[in-house]
């Protein structure tokens, strides 16, 4: 890799949001001048997860977020680090310093609030200075607001647990979304006549609040308006697993195997456990007309 010419973000990047657009904007820049490849540098593993011991679920999966860093973020390249109780004591300058000789960066781009290596020494301040004193450029960028709130993946993480996928669009730049691999279900809703696509929650992912959203799926490249449950079936008797279950409006087809993207747009209603299979068909039909009818509004709105 010595051989290639970087600009490099460093960062973990979960949810790729505004504040984290906005070093990958600087990124590129720096890039366009130098002639350079615009890399972001991150973590197969939360810093927080393994040095503090804490849960932190992610805004999406590692492959979920690598995609969104090339995607949203504009970035040519992505280098994964392994993040574990070895990497923890490195010294800051060891890092910096590969960075640099290994990876090929002529120029370092951070958040304010960045730090590395063994006990958190590595600050953003410190990288800076040593950057000036080897002869590597460094753009330390400051954290993006929005109504006077600070962007920032906690943030985030908790609008989504709370449902409020509008907001977090707001904060993200983006659509909140998951994504995977479509898996077999139970069958149950093809058999309502309202066939759905599925697959569960990624591990170490956020799970949204239980219950119905508009979503929009993408399959390839193609968007598919849609409306998704997000929840563990209380209607049935099940292992509880919680699934991200949609029902693509107007679409009909073999989804099985294919990665499937989804967007989620607005909250409709609470998950709800029902009386019967009727019930309950009869009860997704009608969040099909309220996703139907929040379309219909978007589309009137952007007239």
């Amino acid at each position: 890799m010595r051989n290639i010419r970087r600009v490099a973000a460093l960062g973990f990047f979960d949810g790729v949001h505004l504040g984290h657009q906005a070093l990958m904007a600087k990124t590129r820049e720096q890039a366009a001048r130098l002639d350079a490849v615009p890399t972001v540098v991150t973590f197969d593993a939360h810093p927080d997860k393994v040095v503090r011991g804490m849960d932190v679920p992610l805004l999406e999966s590692m492959a979920g977020r690598g995609e969104l860093i090339g995607r949203v973020g504009r970035i040519e390249d992505v280098v994964t680090l392994h993040f574990d109780s070895t990497f923890m004591r490195t010294p800051w300058e060891d890092f910096v310093r590969s960075v640099v000789d290994e990876l090929g960066a002529a120029h370092l781009v951070m958040g304010r609030d960045f730090c590395c290596g063994w006990k958190g020494l590595g600050t953003a301040e410190r990288i800076a200075g040593w950057c000036r004193e080897n002869g590597v450029g460094c753009d330390v960028v400051e954290p993006v607001k929005l109504d006077g709130i600070v962007v920032s993946s906690t943030y985030i993480r908790s609008l989504v647990s709370a449902g409020r996928m509008d907001q977090a669009a707001r904060f993200l730049g983006h659509p909140y979304e998951l994504s995977d691999k479509v898996v077999h279900g139970y069958q149950r809703g093809r058999r309502m006549g309202i066939p759905t696509v599925n697959f569960p929650i990624p591990e170490g992912v956020i799970v949204p609040r239980y219950g119905v959203y508009a979503t929009r799926a993408w399959l390839r490249s193609d968007p598919v308006p849609a409306v998704t449950n997000v929840g563990v079936r209380p209607t049935f008797d099940g292992d509880r697993r919680v699934t991200v279950e949609t029902n693509l409006l107007d679409f009909s087809g073999d989804l099985y195997g294919a990665w499937v993207r989804v967007e989620f747009l607005s909250f409709l209603r609470d998950e709800a456990r029902f009386a019967s299979a009727d019930a309950l068909a009869a009860q997704i039909r009608r969040d099909i007309d309220a996703a139907k009818l929040y379309f219909s509004r978007q589309e009137a709105q952007a007239r």
